[in-house]
């Protein structure tokens, strides 16, 4: 038996899947390619964003879309030093909670900062969005959120 090769066979498992948008996600990503946030009404008048299809809460149909931000609040926030090839950026970034100007909760996505001493809860950001002729309708049309008023 020593002198046996182990048999082996290449094999891919996979599972494709694609999903249509619908009203809410479709709206709110056709809003990002135009630059703009939207947000979904909830059943006790809270404005979800990302909006999401059912209420959180009563799982009901959620109201109207309103527009929310640009700008907001980091809630909380971690930073990487070391990005990785993944990542958003591939600069030194936080990852951060952002609560939008109209908005009541949070949605995660990238800080674009100087350094984490730019950084704290309650530190106003606002969008960068990729130049418009780039921008396809998909969270990656957010290049990333700065601190207002800062140089990144």
């Amino acid at each position: 038996m020593a002198d046996s090769e182990v048999l082996h066979a290449e094999h891919r498992l996979e599972y494709p899947y694609s999903r249509s948008t619908g009203p809410i996600i479709g709206a709110f990503l056709t809003a990002l390619r135009d630059g703009r946030f939207l947000g979904a009404t909830g059943s006790n008048g809270s404005i979800i964003v990302p909006p999401t299809e059912y209420d959180p809460i009563t799982s009901d149909d959620v109201g109207e879309l309103v527009e929310v931000g640009p700008g907001g609040v980091i809630s909380s926030w971690a930073w990487v030093s070391t990005p990785l090839r993944k990542h958003p950026l591939q600069t030194p970034f936080a990852w951060a909670l952002i609560t939008l100007d109209g908005a009541d909760t949070a949605m995660l996505h990238a800080v674009d900062a100087a350094g984490p001493d730019d950084l704290a809860t309650g530190t106003r950001v606002t969008a960068r969005f990729r130049p418009a002729s780039e921008r396809i309708g998909s969270m990656a049309d957010i290049e990333a959120f700065v601190v207002e008023g800062g140089a990144a």
